[in-house]
């Protein structure tokens, strides 16, 4: 368990993560034998790193400074900062993707609470990302089908099922290489840190 300072510390530093990799787009570059022919390439993951500043605080900060950072960034970017991708402002919760943004919240305390189990080794901080992002998922799929039965979105012309495809299924690779990298993240700082 974290001092409460630390995890105020970890809250902001969760904050400024999660806005910053909102706008921070994954890549992945050729692999190092094929440099010296091709030269060094990068391809998009279809992603950002905001998913991974999500987990990252929450592997680092605990659940509290998780949670708490994911609540900071929800009431900044629906007071009207542009904090999120498509801006910002309280229409952005009739948008059938806001329920993603909401599963920040539980997404970062659950991945928080299992990296906090054991001591930090690869296997244990893989699955409290995995554990995150599958929170985050089941969040962002249950405000879609609530969002299509209660028909509360506005603009959008995508079926139920193109909607769960886009914002889950085709982004779900991505997120797992962002979360790869967080893993390794974590581990080095959190044995760096000796906690």
């Amino acid at each position: 368990m974290l001092a409460a300072s630390n995890q105020l510390l970890w809250s902001m530093i969760g904050l400024l993560l999660t806005m910053g990799g909102t706008f921070l787009e994954a890549n992945i570059t050729t692999l190092p034998w094929s440099w010296s022919k091709h030269g060094i390439h990068t391809f998009s993951l279809g992603v950002t790193f905001q998913i991974g500043g999500v987990l990252l605080v929450g592997c680092l900060g605990g659940k509290n400074a998780g949670a708490i950072s994911q609540i900071a960034y929800l009431v900044m970017g629906l007071t009207l900062l542009p904090v999120f991708a498509a801006g910002g402002g309280p229409g952005y919760v009739k948008l059938s993707q806001f329920g993603y943004l909401l599963g920040f919240i539980p997404g970062a305390w659950i991945c928080g609470f299992f990296a906090f189990k054991a001591r930090p080794r690869l296997e244990t901080l893989a699955f409290s990302c995995i554990c995150g992002l599958l929170t985050v998922h089941v969040c962002g799929i249950s405000y879609l089908i609530l969002s299509y039965v209660l028909q509360l979105h506005s603009t959008e012309t995508m079926t139920l099922m193109q909607a769960i495809l886009k914002y889950s299924w085709f982004a779900l690779p991505g997120q797992l290489a962002v979360i790869c990298a967080v893993t390794v993240i974590a581990y080095v700082l959190r044995h760096l840190m000796f906690y």
